[in-house]
């Protein structure tokens, strides 16, 4: 099952945590917006692990997508692209 994830943490530190561990399950699509696709039992495991490292302040969505869904999905653009491009003063 495809399931998008996003989420908005203060904290640098619980941040990059949700980052790195976001990162080992799926694929970096934004800033802070990862598609994540594994079976129910990783789910489980990967939904504990982020429900740990979160605070009350900070906010998590995800949103479970069904195959018809991620068939009809739309994607444009290379973000990697504009993310080096946000980095360099000059473009």
């Amino acid at each position: 099952m495809k399931r998008v994830i996003c989420y908005d943490i203060i904290d640098d530190r619980r941040r990059n945590r949700i980052f790195k561990l976001l990162k080992d399950y799926g694929r970096h699509v934004q800033y802070s917006v990862f598609e994540v696709e594994c079976d129910e039992k990783n789910w489980l495991q990967l939904q504990f692990r982020l429900e740990s490292l979160l605070n009350e302040e900070d906010s998590l969505s995800v949103y479970t997508l069904c195959q018809s869904c991620t068939q009809r999905a739309f994607h444009k653009g290379s973000f990697s692209t504009r993310l080096a491009e946000d980095k360099n003063p000059i473009l």
